[in-house]
């Protein structure tokens, strides 16, 4: 029979894992240091709001708000302060960042909390390419903060410091699960279920009938493209399917593929950033298909944030981030899971 696990708040358990959150608090302190020198505001958005977010497979926290009259509103705690710096964005601020308490329903695991810190930020009227070189430049700061020359997770290594490798995901696709994805695509980036099913099946992968385009794209990516990212050197995956990128801005060399990237390291996600899409009216279209496509696989869908709809027509081009900070952390300070990291784990 396996002993239980001491809790976190076990003399013990804490003092082995205290190293390693001082170090946390290091990194969290380098990170305002290097954002207040590049002329960067902190803003602290609210965790209450009318709408978690509008991706399928996104689940929230549900909460209530009860006025002093008695009526009652159904909000959500925020899965991500994006819509509400956004807000900020089109208020005027041109430079922001928030180290920020989310929560995400049915997540939990080495990498996943259901409450966890996400550090985003926002630089108005500059290319996403900026973006990506903020990721890079506070890995490497994390790095040096935590003490770590190599990155390690799971038998898989990576060189914090090293140049990043810079993969289309048609690329990653191709040459990691050898599937030639652009050819599922059409000229406006939306994907054929059948084209892509033949050849995830030739690719030795198992489809079922009611799997989408979508859901295929998934499998793949998953079990044949992610294992292979950020090893040796961190990864920049960019160009993502303009269908798989729901607020990022189509690419101006090619509409099948839109703004967004993702950067790994160790074969982990630690930063998903985009080109941002301004276009309300587009924004509205494509958030109505992932809450039908939500209501088709869980039956459920989440309300539409009409005030930050609103919002975009004011908003200014702009490029945005939210990088996993506990992720970083851990791979940072050399701990073996999510939990290490955070002072107090939730249940």
């Amino acid at each position: 029979m396996n002993e239980k696990a001491s809790p976190w708040w076990d003399r013990d358990v804490h003092a082995d894992r205290r190293p390693m959150l001082l170090k946390r608090g290091r990194i969290a302190q380098a990170f305002r240091s290097h954002f207040a020198a590049a002329g960067f505001v902190e803003v602290e958005c609210g965790a209450l709001a009318p709408s978690p977010g509008n991706e399928a497979h996104l689940h929230a926290f549900a909460a209530e708000k009860v006025g002093p009259d008695g009526a009652r509103t159904r909000l959500y705690l925020h899965t991500s302060p994006e819509f509400a710096c956004k807000k900020l964005l089109a208020a005027g601020e041109t430079k922001i960042f928030d180290f920020a308490r989310v929560y995400r329903n049915r997540e939990r695991g080495a990498l996943h909390a259901p409450e966890f810190t996400m550090l985003e930020w926002y630089r108005a009227n500059e290319p996403y390419a900026r973006v990506q070189d903020d990721c890079i430049a506070l890995m490497r700061l994390a790095a040096e903060i935590g003490g770590a020359k190599v990155f390690s997770f799971r038998g898989r290594e990576c060189d914090p410091c090293a140049e990043p490798e810079r993969l289309t995901v048609a690329q990653a696709f191709t040459w990691h699960a050898g599937i030639e994805l652009l050819d599922t695509l059409s000229e406006e980036g939306e994907g054929d279920r059948d084209v892509l099913a033949v050849k995830a099946r030739r690719a030795g992968l198992e489809v079922a009938a009611d799997d989408n385009w979508a859901d295929i794209f998934s499998k793949i990516l998953v079990a044949r493209v992610e294992p292979k990212l950020g090893l040796g050197k961190p990864t920049l995956l960019h160009e993502y399917p303009r269908c798989e990128a729901a607020l990022a801005r189509a690419c101006r060399h090619d509409a099948r593929v839109a703004e967004r990237f993702e950067l790994y390291a160790c074969g982990v996600e630690l930063a998903n950033g985009f080109g941002e899409l301004t276009d309300a009216k587009e924004q509205r279209a494509r958030f109505t298909r992932e809450m039908d496509e939500k209501e088709r696989v869980y039956g459920e869908r989440y309300p539409l944030d009409e005030d930050f709809l609103a919002a975009l027509a004011n908003m200014p081009e702009a490029s945005g981030v939210a990088l996993g900070f506990d992720r970083l952390v851990m791979l940072a300070v050399g701990a073996r899971k999510i939990d290490d990291v955070l002072w107090t784990p939730p249940p």
